[in-house]
């Protein structure tokens, strides 16, 4: 199997998110299920804030892991921005284990979050932790008054009822990867995202070729995301319709914060997302706020500039400086200036796709790669700070999808000399239509481990 097909392959196993309140063991159960220490676990409500993902495996079935900080669906400040997380992991999972303190019993806590999770609609196993013993047992049969089924004793601690728990889990998701049209992995996903009423659902009934989504000239039509497989310049595609991202998740409110997230669960379970900004007005904040949540996500890129039907002379010329000012960032993504409307070069987004899941997939050998790296360095050493100068020893491409590189160095290196070797890679390698993103390892001499 190849690189490329070994990173598809894992982005499309089954999916799990464990979720609940804060310090009921979420992370202690998700070692316990691993079979390793993986997740940081301390006797303290909140150590975990961000989703964090494992490769598992039981019974021969692999699937992915999700651990997540504490849910608390009124939370404000740091805790609010945890619980956005925590959503955003069960609008990407294909099940969810809710964990219970069996020994409190539920709380009001527990029945607000079972709210959300009767909302999201995925399947749910329940699991009552903290049952050490025998004795305890019935401590578990509380939990049935959440209305979420049989209730799993587990004791995280000590691994007691854990294979019930994970024998239910394996129920719950899916058997296998969808079979799709692209080989054994099914087609590439597409997700159309841009602020509301740009004209998203138009570009994806003009791909699809017949009116597969609500169209309005009203803002926020669209509040679930809608898949189409489409057939694009000879390729088939899942396209991912969304709602209109009008602003930060954390400050929208009711559907439009519940679309915001689904939204960003969209980005996510993408390869590529095409960035719909409307041509007939000036670029906004908000849509280089999406711009940079598509490169921070890792997602290969297309910006599809709409409405050039309704702009000028004029408005294009304030628009390509507009470009050249404020896209600098993003000057590795294809720009199509396109009309939903009419189907103005429309077409060509079939190449620009193409082109960016090539980049997207890209590796480089090892030894390709360090051998450019030498010569890089040798014509532009690292600039002398301090009497130092930080060299590079070694460097390797850890991911594909996007491309992930690790530096091995003697010290850290400056953020404008990181963008330079960005700059460099590019240059040399292209990965045309996808964020490139560069890590650094440093090696201090003397210091212990």
């Amino acid at each position: 199997m190849t690189d490329t097909a070994t990173a598809r392959e894992s982005q499309v196993l089954p999916v799990v998110a464990v979720v609940g309140r804060p310090n009921v063991g979420k992370s202690t159960l998700v070692n316990r299920m691993l079979g390793r220490r993986e997740a940081v676990v301390q006797d303290v409500a909140g150590v975990t804030r961000d989703r964090v993902s494992y490769d598992a495996n039981w019974n021969g079935r692999p699937f992915v892991l999700v651990d997540t900080g504490g849910w608390a669906p009124d939370a404000k400040g740091m805790a609010a921005r945890v619980t956005e997380q925590v959503e955003l992991a069960v609008v990407t999972a294909d099940a969810v284990v809710f964990v219970v303190d069996a020994t409190v019993g539920p709380q009001d806590l527990d029945e607000a979050v079972v709210k959300v999770l009767r909302r999201s609609g995925k399947p749910v196993v329940l699991a009552a932790n903290k049952v050490d013993d025998q004795r305890t047992e019935a401590d578990a049969l509380a939990l049935w008054q959440l209305g979420l089924g049989e209730p799993y004793p587990v004791s995280a601690l000590h691994g007691r009822g854990s294979g019930d728990l994970l024998d239910a889990i394996l129920e719950a998701i899916p058997e296998a990867p969808s079979a799709g049209l692209k080989g054994d992995h099914g087609p590439h996903r597409v997700a159309i995202v841009g602020k509301p009423n740009v004209g998203k659902s138009s570009l994806l009934n003009k791909l699809a070729g017949q009116s597969r989504v609500v169209v309005d000239e009203i803002a926020g039509t669209t509040v679930d995301p809608v898949d189409e497989l489409v057939e694009v310049d000879g390729e088939i595609y899942r396209f991912i319709d969304t709602a209109g991202i009008r602003r930060r998740v954390k400050e929208a409110a009711g559907h439009e914060f519940y679309a915001s997230l689904r939204t960003h669960g969209a980005i996510e379970r993408a390869e590529l997302c095409i960035v719909v900004v409307d041509a007939s007005e000036p670029v906004t904040e908000q849509d280089l706020r999406i711009l940079s949540s598509v490169e921070k996500a890792g997602r290969a890129l297309v910006i599809a500039f709409n409405k050039w039907d309704l702009t000028d002379d004029e408005r294009r010329r304030y628009l390509r400086r507009e470009i050249e000012r404020d896209l600098v960032n993003f000057d590795w993504a294809a720009k199509i200036n396109i009309s939903a409307l009419t189907g103005r070069h429309v077409d060509r987004l079939g190449a620009a796709i193409k082109e960016a899941l090539a980049g997207w997939e890209t590796r480089i050998s090892t030894g390709r790669l360090n051998a450019i790296l030498g010569r890089i360095v040798a014509a532009h050493p690292h600039p002398v700070r301090g009497g130092r100068q930080p060299r590079i020893l070694f460097g390797t491409q850890a991911n594909a999808g996007p491309p992930t590189f690790v530096l091995f160095t003697t010290g850290e290196l400056e953020p404008g000399y990181l963008r330079f070797l960005q700059r460099r890679l590019r240059e040399e390698f292209g990965f045309r239509g996808s964020p490139v993103h560069v890590e650094l390892r440093v090696r201090q001499k003397g210091r212990r481990k």
